[in-house]
């Protein structure tokens, strides 16, 4: 077992702090939708539109932290080893079979992950993000000429993405267990350190 720094104390900041907001943001955010009260509506709406603003500035400062220290070339997508990794997470985790990906520092993630990431970057992210904003802001939607736009459709796409959010949490969090202990990956997390064999 060789054991290899791999995340850096504000990756684990930013991916610690994410979490929390969105799994915040989801439970306000199902509140404000109907899905149980827990909070309160008005209490739930001014929750959610707060975890909103603070993920947004912890996003400021990650895409910054990401293109300045070059740790955006992490994320770049490939196929290589794709079908590897998907039979890996079929049958190969519950047949003890050796890992197709070997972590390092200059490659922290598997191709699945990176596309997993890439998905949500370009789709789930651009689905919550635009129609958070037209829900907030829905007064102002004349300004961009959307004005008429039903705050139904709206109140629906936000849903949709936060389903599709959910999804890849639980799925996150699943894989998240699939390490050579069902902690290992969550200790790496928290201490930046990831054992390899």
């Amino acid at each position: 077992m060789e054991r290899i720094y791999i995340f850096k104390r504000f990756e684990r900041f930013w991916h610690w702090s994410q979490a929390l907001l969105i799994m915040f943001m989801l439970l306000s955010g199902f509140e404000v939708h109907g899905s149980f009260t827990l909070f309160g509506f008005e209490n739930a709406v001014a929750y959610h539109t707060i975890s909103a603003w603070m993920i947004i500035t912890l996003w400021i400062f990650a895409v910054f932290w990401t293109f300045t220290t070059g740790e955006w070339k992490q994320y770049i997508p490939s196929m290589e080893k794709v079908d590897a990794m998907i039979k890996y997470y079929i049958t190969g985790i519950f047949t003890n079979a050796p890992h197709p990906f070997k972590q390092t520092r200059l490659s922290k993630h598997n191709p699945l992950q990176k596309l997993a990431y890439i998905f949500v970057l370009v789709v789930i992210n651009p689905i919550i993000w635009f129609s958070g904003w037209a829900y907030l802001f829905y007064n102002d939607l004349a300004v961009v000429g959307l004005q008429g736009l039903p705050l139904e459709w709206i109140a629906y796409v936000h849903v949709i993405g936060a389903y599709m959010m959910l999804v890849f949490f639980i799925a996150h969090v699943y894989l998240g267990t699939a390490g050579h202990t069902p902690t290992s990956h969550i200790k790496a997390m928290i201490t930046g350190w990831e054992e390899t064999d």
